[in-house]
């Protein structure tokens, strides 16, 4: 039974707090145009973390970053992550990792929101339709590279914070930022940085909050897996040297032949992988996941649309999602050291390296796969009788991510997508590899929810990437009422 005089204050809390969040809310509508120079002023730093050339871009955006959280009161620490080495033995720094802090309140919990500034290459020739620096907003789209991948998901988490302190509202929660700048080339530096860490910074948060990803449909998404990564480089040498194919073509064997034989032994035209033992690793699918992805908005049709594709491998939505999030692939990416110019060249090459991928997932081992892929290859080219040479190496051994949906955390992303969207959220897995979330969760060993707002279609690492300014404004809220909903999680004592 519950005495009326503390039914009456239970209900002026709710009511309080509704109100809050209404006002909170209102505030961030009345400022939406601000959030989007601020968008415009970011992209325009043309932050590419693949062109050492722009690597001074790149320090300026980091700098960027660090003077707006200083500029809201934060604790703001630029941290050295260490030089990378370039071919001709020269050095250049990597951009400065940027770390910093809002509220110590030992009674409240503390999150830590990770994100990247830095963006895939981009130019106008490349088939956008507007300057990928120059923000552009078209039928309610804000087009620009690094829009959705990943400057408007950092943004929003900062005006969350401005917004509760523009309306003298104190934070629910403390809020810490992790802001890198070499995502889209491997995070450099970063795993050592969260390992020395691990004991200051990291000490006194209680969970992570990852939203660089996406939603799978116009339904709001909470992500609690991705794909692991092992890139492999296949390389065949023959001839000392390029040769003319007229003059030696049928009297060497060809390494681009050898290269491209074996790389048809990978996977099958129906999808499945031929290499020994990588299917079997995987975990099973339960009932339990059926029925999740049955549950999932997803829309087949409007995704063989966006993409420009009239078939895809799998004619039902949960075989699709399966083997977009929970199976391995196969994925060859490119040939090096072949003639890849427009025109004509009859060249033999002499040495020729193939790259590929297979996106690993639970209960795949990277250094199980390494050898695996390298044996398998190994004992196909023997059959070959080639006098060429391969050699095949892994330059990534990137794990797979996995949450428990379970945790209270998960019920603060539902609670809050519920709050501002009015909907219940699908819970998803991401296809891509988002190696920081692995290291999060290994190294510190606090608990990890990801939190996209970014739209299924944005066209992330491609022409005319984009956020929506619904998306933007929308995840700002989101931001605001996720911080309210874990402040109500209980602490362990």
């Amino acid at each position: 039974m519950m005495f009326p005089a503390l039914a009456s204050i239970l209900l002026l809390i709710s009511s309080a707090r509704s109100f809050q969040y209404t006002e909170l809310a209102q505030y961030v509508d009345s400022h939406q145009e601000e959030y989007v120079e601020a968008l415009r002023d970011w992209v325009a730093i043309e932050s590419d973390s693949s062109d050492i050339l722009r690597r001074p871009d790149l320090h300026r955006m980091m700098d960027v970053v660090a003077q707006k959280l200083q500029l809201m009161g934060g604790t703001v620490q630029l941290v050295q992550v260490g030089e990378q080495e370039l071919p001709g033995g020269q050095t250049l720094e990597f951009p400065k990792v940027v770390t910093a802090e809002f509220g110590n309140d030992t009674n409240k919990h503390t999150v830590c929101a990770y994100g990247h500034v830095d963006v895939q290459p981009a130019k106008l020739e490349d088939g956008w339709a507007t300057d990928p620096y120059n923000l552009t907003e078209i039928n309610g789209n804000l087009y620009g590279r690094g829009a959705s991948d990943n400057k408007a998901p950092v943004l929003a988490w900062i005006h969350a914070i401005e917004t509760y302190q523009a309306l003298n509202m104190e934070l629910p929660v403390n809020v810490k930022f992790l802001i890198e700048g070499m995502e889209e080339t491997g995070s450099n530096g970063l795993d050592a940085m969260i390992l020395a860490q691990r004991d200051t910074f990291f000490s006194d948060v209680d969970y992570i909050i990852i939203s660089d990803c996406g939603w799978r449909s116009r339904r709001p998404a909470l992500t609690y897996g991705t794909r692991g990564n092992c890139y492999f480089f296949a390389e065949v040498e023959g001839p000392k040297q390029d040769l003319h194919s007229g003059v030696y073509g049928g009297v060497v064997i060809e390494p681009m032949t050898d290269l491209i034989g074996i790389l048809d032994t990978l996977i099958s035209p129906s999808g499945k992988i031929l290499i020994p033992g990588i299917r079997e690793a995987v975990a099973p699918l339960s009932d339990e996941e059926w029925k999740m992805y049955q549950d999932i908005e997803f829309d087949m049709n409007y995704y063989k649309e966006n993409i420009g594709v009239s078939q895809l491998m799998y004619n039902n939505k949960v075989d699709l999602l399966a083997h977009m999030w929970r199976y391995p692939t196969v994925s060859i990416h490119g040939i090096q050291g072949a003639f890849s110019a427009s025109g004509t060249k009859t060249v033999i090459p002499a040495k020729v390296t193939a790259k590929f991928s297979i996106r690993q997932v639970p209960n795949m081992d990277p250094a199980l796969v390494k050898k695996q892929v390298t044996d398998y290859l190994h004992s196909v080219f023997a059959k070959r009788k080639s006098p060429n040479k391969l050699e095949v190496t892994m330059v990534i051994g990137a794990k797979p991510w996995l949450a428990d949906t379970q945790h209270p955390l998960y019920e603060a992303g539902k609670a809050a997508v519920k709050k501002v969207f009015n909907i219940d959220p699908d819970l998803i897995r991401e296809g891509g590899t988002i190696p920081v979330a692995k290291t999060f969760q290994d190294v510190t060993g606090k608990s990890i929810i990801m939190l996209p707002i970014g739209g299924f279609d944005d066209g992330l690492h491609s022409q005319n990437e984009k956020i929506s300014r619904y998306n933007y404004i929308e995840g700002t809220k989101l931001f605001i009422a996720f911080l309210n909903e874990v402040s109500q999680i209980k602490m362990s004592v």
